[in-house]
């Protein structure tokens, strides 16, 4: 027997519960399947970043920064602690009972917006139809018929031959979370997001962290001004960082494990107590399409999709992690409500030049649209502003002060091209940017704006007045006009 929906969504992640809740909210009838099972054993919704990824992440990194600022700084603030000691038994407590609020969050949002909630597997079919497996066992499959289909099954953590996963010890970022204790020395395979958030977890509670990353350029991605600056900043926290260090091999003894690696000055060994192997993600795209479905895959696996998200067959789409672009929560709802939206005929599109990005370390590094080498690159004419959070007030007074703000904008038409920071809520004053570049504001719009005092976005008014020589609480010195 057949059931019909208007709309049937493979994934409950950031992509797919947003898609289910849009189609939901647009009168479609509307199924999302999900099998994810938690470590208490039940389904649930959310994917990787509620369950395994961008939560419990930053619950643990919000917990091991408290926990570093008593020990370090309370002192500075006249806070007096004889000793301070970290219960991780606790820490993961809180951090479980945090993933378990939002996850049931998303459950109480589809029976409110009467989403069918699947639990099991969904594989797409020829024709729209889904074949939908059961999580229980004795169920049968079922054969789901849809007007349309969106793929939203996310993504899953590359493994790699040199450094297979073994028990506790060699682990990937899921494992990395559920470390029971503080271990000694911690390695990390991968100078990325991922790598450098968990390694600063654990840094900030007492390992000695090595960070083994094989490209010589420490974050590429990333505006290389703001970069370097990050280096130093994680070195003077403690973390190894060692580029064009490739892992050739890995030997587990016991509760230890030996890592071998090359670099330009040869062979090494170093042995560690925990090894996480954080060198990226990849679509999961197994299982999910039927070998005559009709849907293209690219050469990495990636389902070739449109700027909104249609695939080659008409009526099915694919979203978040499974397509082009960076492997973000944010992006995949975007595109997921993109992708509704389409379904149902609304005027809608993503702007892939606005979409921010964020390494959770302390101090945060966030970035949107190009950086100055890009521009550089291009040959057309642009400038740049930077201002230190060390001149503003209000990051003095928290003691708070690494990083800055920086800008890079269109010389000629004065359009913000691109804003890079790192700094205490780095995260947040992004979104400055994003509004600004997503109105197409020049910077002479962002100068003119009144910023309160004392206020971090302070910083991003000094970077803006920057561009033009024009910053008040900052030494700028105009370069000399060249001679005809």
């Amino acid at each position: 027997m057949s059931e019909k929906y208007d709309v049937i969504v493979i994934g409950g992640g950031p992509g797919g519960y947003a898609a289910a809740i849009r189609c939901a909210q647009l009168g479609l009838n509307t199924a999302c399947i999900e099998k994810y099972v938690n470590k208490q054993g039940k389904p649930a919704l959310g994917g990787t970043c509620l369950n395994v990824g961008c939560i419990p992440s930053k619950a643990l990194l919000d917990s091991s920064w408290k926990f570093h600022e008593a020990k370090e700084s309370f002192g500075d603030h006249g806070i007096k602690l004889d000793t301070v000691k970290m219960d991780i038994a606790q820490m993961h407590k809180r951090k479980d009972e945090v993933v378990q609020q939002l996850t049931g969050g998303i459950a109480s949002l589809f029976k409110s917006n009467k989403v069918t909630w699947l639990q099991g597997t969904g594989k797409l079919l020829p024709k729209k139809r889904v074949a939908f497996t059961p999580l229980k066992e004795g169920e049968e499959e079922q054969v789901l018929d849809a007007e349309n289909v969106i793929l939203a099954a996310g993504s899953e953590p590359v493994n790699i031959k040199d450094a297979p996963l073994k028990d506790d010890v060699v682990v990937n970022s899921t494992g990395a979370l559920e470390f029971d204790s503080v271990p000694g020395r911690l390695g990390v395979i991968g100078a990325g997001i991922i790598g450098l958030e968990l390694g600063s977890v654990w840094s900030r509670l007492g390992s000695d962290v090595v960070v083994l990353e094989a490209v010589d350029t420490f974050l590429p991605q990333v505006d290389q001004q703001l970069a370097k600056e990050t280096y130093k900043v994680l070195g003077k926290q403690g973390l190894d960082i060692r580029l064009g260090a490739r892992v050739t091999g890995t030997s587990v003894k016991g509760k230890k494990v030996t890592v071998s690696y090359s670099d330009s000055s040869g062979d090494h060994e170093e042995t560690f107590d925990r090894l996480i192997v954080a060198v990226g993600r990849r679509p999961m795209t197994d299982n999910l399409l039927a070998s005559d479905a009709g849907v293209e895959l690219d050469e990495r696996g990636f389902i070739h999709v449109d700027s909104q998200c249609r695939t080659d067959v008409p009526g099915v789409y694919a979203v978040g992690d499974l397509v082009r672009g960076p492997m973000l929560a944010h992006k995949g709802i975007e595109e997921g409500v993109m992708a509704a939206d389409v379904i149902a005929g609304e005027n809608t599109q993503v702007n892939y030049e606005t979409i921010p990005l964020v390494i959770y370390i302390h101090p945060e590094l966030a970035w949107v649209g190009k950086t100055e080498e890009e521009v550089k690159a291009s040959g057309e004419p642009y400038k740049t502003g930077v201002a230190p959070f060390a001149s503003n007030g209000r990051a003095l007074g928290a003691g708070d002060t690494a990083g800055l703000v920086k800008f890079v904008v269109d010389e000629k038409s004065d359009r913000v091209l691109g804003m890079h920071a790192l700094g205490p809520q780095a995260s947040e004053l992004v979104q400055e940017a994003v509004i600004a570049m997503e109105f197409g504001a020049s910077v002479e719009d962002l100068q003119l704006m009144v910023f309160g005092h004392p206020t971090l976005s302070e910083t991003v008014h000094e970077a803006a007045l920057a561009t033009d020589y024009r910053a008040i609480h900052l030494a700028q010195r105009r370069p000399k006009k060249k001679k005809k």
